[in-house]
C-alpha cells in the first residue's frame, strides 16, 4: 500500500511540473506602457522614439531605444520588453524615456 501511494505522489507530482513548464506560455504578455501613464510622463516615455521632443528632452539622439537601451529585457525579433522603470508593463522596442542608458 504504500508503494502505491509514493508511485501516485511521484506520477502527480510529475503531471503538476510538466503542466507548469508548458503553462508558462499560455500567460498574457504584460500590457504596453501608455504615453498618458503617470510614470510614462513624468520619464517622458514615447513609443516611438523619432517623436521625442528634442527641445523637452535634450538627452535624447537620434539612434536611441529601448531595444538598445540596457536596462530593456526582451527575446530577439520582440516588439516589445520589460523594463524596471515600469513594473508590470511592458514598452516599445522602438521607445524611449528620459532613463534611457546605453547598451554596454
Amino acid at each position: 500500500m504504500i508503494s502505491r501511494t509514493r508511485r501516485t505522489f511521484i506520477v502527480q507530482t510529475a503531471g503538476l511540473c510538466a503542466a507548469l513548464a508548458a503553462g508558462t506560455g499560455a500567460f498574457a504578455a504584460a500590457p504596453l506602457v501608455d504615453e498618458n501613464d503617470a510614470a510614462a510622463k513624468t520619464l517622458g516615455y514615447r513609443a516611438k522614439a523619432t517623436t521625442v521632443d528634442a527641445g523637452k528632452f535634450p538627452k535624447y539622439q537620434a539612434g536611441q531605444t529601448c531595444s538598445n537601451c540596457r536596462f530593456y529585457k526582451a527575446g530577439a525579433g520582440e516588439s516589445s520588453g520589460t523594463c524596471p522603470m515600469f513594473g508590470g508593463k511592458a514598452v516599445a522596442a522602438e521607445g524611449w524615456c528620459n532613463v534611457y542608458a546605453k547598451l554596454a
